[in-house]
């Protein structure tokens, strides 16, 4: 048990816990988006292209604050939040990142990963690389389901 709770400290630091999901469609320059259901998350693996952002200090679609010395990541479609595996095959580098705004809304592109979650992928000078992404988890607290 100590070791999850080592874990958790560093997976999410700083990030307290949202009650709930977040998976209401919304719109952005003009195009709507459908997050998938909690049930289809826990099963959602899919591989492409990665991009980081920096959005440090900035307010994420949670309301809650990210910055660059954390791992989070944006995707258009995962109930909000969630836990996700990334891997990159280039590297052979893997990182765990909490997925607590939306985006990216570049066409092609899969998730953006914090500056923290490019570096230790080891794609943050390139810029984009190729990722798998995998849901370990969706919610916090009373309302975190694993698949």
């Amino acid at each position: 048990m100590l070791v999850l709770v080592g874990c958790q400290q560093v997976l999410h630091p700083n990030f307290p816990e949202y009650k709930g999901y977040k998976k209401a469609p919304y719109t952005v320059k003009g195009t709507r988006f459908v997050p998938m259901s909690v049930e289809s998350a826990l099963h959602y693996k899919a591989t492409g292209i990665a991009s980081h952002y920096e959005a440090d200090g900035a307010i994420g679609a949670i309301g809650q604050n990210l910055y660059r010395h954390q791992r989070y990541a944006a995707h258009r479609t995962l109930p909000l939040p969630c836990t996700v595996r990334i891997t990159c095959p280039r590297t052979g580098k893997s990182c765990i990142a909490r997925v607590a705004d939306r985006g990216p809304y570049i066409r092609g592109r899969l998730i953006d990963v914090s500056t923290k979650v490019a570096r230790e992928l080891g794609f943050y000078e390139r810029g984009l690389d190729t990722v798998t992404v995998e849901v370990i988890s969706v919610g916090d607290g009373k309302w975190r389901r694993f698949p």
